[in-house]
C-alpha cells in the first residue's frame, strides 16, 4: 500500500508562485510514474505533469514553461513548482502515482487546493 500526502496549495495572484508536495510512503519512484493532475469545478480531471523514474518529464500544453515537476529520491517526495500562475490554473491538484510494470497499482493523494485570483 502507498500513501500520498499533498501540501503547498493555497491562494495567489496571478502572476505568482506556489510549489506544491507530494510525500510518498515508501520509495516508489521506480517502477512507478509520478504525476500531478488537477481538476476545476465542473471539470474532468486532467494531467497536468509527468515524471517516469527513469526521469523523462511530460507537461500539459497549458502549463508548458511554467510548471516544473521534479523529485527528491532521499525525500520520497514529488514537487510541482508552478509559476507564472494564472486564474485558470485554480483547481484541486493532485498526486497519482502509477505502477508501470504488474500489478499496475495506482494511487492518488487526497488533493490540495490552489486558487489564483485575477
Amino acid at each position: 500500500q502507498v500513501h500520498l500526502v499533498e501540501s503547498g496549495g493555497g491562494l495567489v495572484q496571478a502572476g505568482g508562485s506556489l510549489r506544491l508536495s507530494c510525500a510518498a510512503s515508501g520509495n516508489i519512484f521506480d517502477p512507478y510514474v509520478m504525476g500531478w493532475y488537477r481538476q476545476a469545478p465542473g471539470k474532468q480531471r486532467e494531467v497536468v505533469a509527468t515524471l517516469t523514474g527513469g526521469g523523462r518529464t511530460d507537461y500539459a500544453v497549458s502549463v508548458k514553461g511554467r510548471f516544473t515537476i521534479s523529485r527528491d529520491n532521499a525525500e520520497n517526495t514529488v514537487y510541482l513548482q508552478m509559476n507564472s500562475l494564472k486564474p485558470e490554473d485554480t483547481a484541486v491538484y493532485y498526486c497519482n502515482a502509477l505502477r508501470t510494470t504488474y500489478p499496475h497499482y495506482n494511487y492518488w493523494g487526497q488533493g490540495t487546493q490552489v486558487t489564483v485570483s485575477s
